[in-house]
């Protein structure tokens, strides 16, 4: 069957920036943070300092990946024009969000400006690498924020969300409901099944109870990661993952990967394989291809 990644990165150049200050390569697969903490962010074999669209479509091939969605944010930097360039090249093989900072002066500008191009927009909230990495928390339903939603809802748009995890101020789960019961027709996605960690069952549970909203999807992508220290095939997050099933629906989740930093300790296939295995065969259809495909994909 037909598979979509419906969570991936690439970049020509890292220009990342969180709360650590700014990521930058520093070759062989490796970045330095501005604390000095140097972090494995891509497997050697796979490049020195970039990941490239060419390259991952190369990933894709091999493992039978037909369409990829390319989220951005603050990990890896903005690339709203690199991003735009690749799905103009491969529209047959790509969806991609755009992003940017409502903290900017001109954000209405820089949406306007967007919004042209785009009609997937991703927020990466989280207080790790996201806005309130480097921002205060603010609540994500503010009537600011909710003016940039309501035009991205207009144009027939997706909401895209990385929340961080439980505990974090940018974990917001009401706020959510709140903005996908203003725009009960734009598709909310919300990234990492909400992050949890390990010792976060209960407020996963709750989370997804609060946005068991029939516009709000969950993607599963590096959801083994959120719970580590953990082998192969991670039974905490294949747990989280059939709780979430049985909460929401399998047509309420989407598989996908976070490449490339996820490839430093796993295969690719492995990354798709642990999560197969929970879905029957109608499920999978669901899961690995058909939710992504209306969402992103279909205009």
């Amino acid at each position: 069957m037909p598979i979509i990644d419906s969570h991936a990165h690439i970049f020509t150049e890292l220009c990342g920036f969180g709360a650590d200050g700014e990521l930058r390569s520093i070759g062989g697969g490796k970045a330095r943070w501005a604390t000095g903490e140097v972090i494995d962010l891509i497997p050697q074999s796979y490049g020195d300092t970039t990941f490239s669209a060419e390259r991952f479509l190369t990933l894709m091939d091999q493992n039978n990946v037909e369409k990829a969605v390319l989220l951005q944010g603050g990990f890896l930097g903005f690339a709203n024009d690199y991003l735009s360039q690749v799905v103009s090249t491969y529209p047959t093989r790509f969806a991609a969000s755009a992003t940017f900072d409502p903290f900017c002066r001109n954000a209405q500008k820089i949406l306007d400006n967007l919004i042209q191009t785009y009609r997937i927009f991703k927020f990466e909230m989280s207080t790790g690498c996201g806005i309130m990495g480097s921002h205060p928390d603010f609540p994500l339903d503010n009537p600011s924020m909710m003016q940039f939603y309501e035009q991205i809802a207009s144009k027939k748009g997706v909401l895209v969300f990385d929340l961080g995890s439980p505990g974090d101020g940018s974990n917001q789960p009401h706020a959510i409901r709140n903005i996908a019961e203003a725009f009960p027709h734009m598709p909310i996605v919300i990234c990492h099944l909400m992050s949890p960690r390990r010792n976060h069952r209960r407020e996963l549970e709750e989370g997804l109870k609060t946005m068991n909203r029939e516009n709000i999807y969950f993607d599963l992508a590096a959801l083994h990661h959120k719970v580590r220290p953990e082998s192969y095939p991670f039974p905490t997050a294949q747990e989280f993952i059939s709780l979430a099933k049985n909460l929401v629906g399998p047509d309420h989740l989407m598989w996908g990967t976070d490449v490339p930093s996820t490839l430093v300790q796993y295969s690719y296939r492995q990354l798709l394989d642990y999560q197969w295995e929970l879905f029957t065969e109608e499920e999978r259809k669901m899961v690995f291809h058909d939710t992504a495909e209306r969402i992103y994909f279909s205009t």
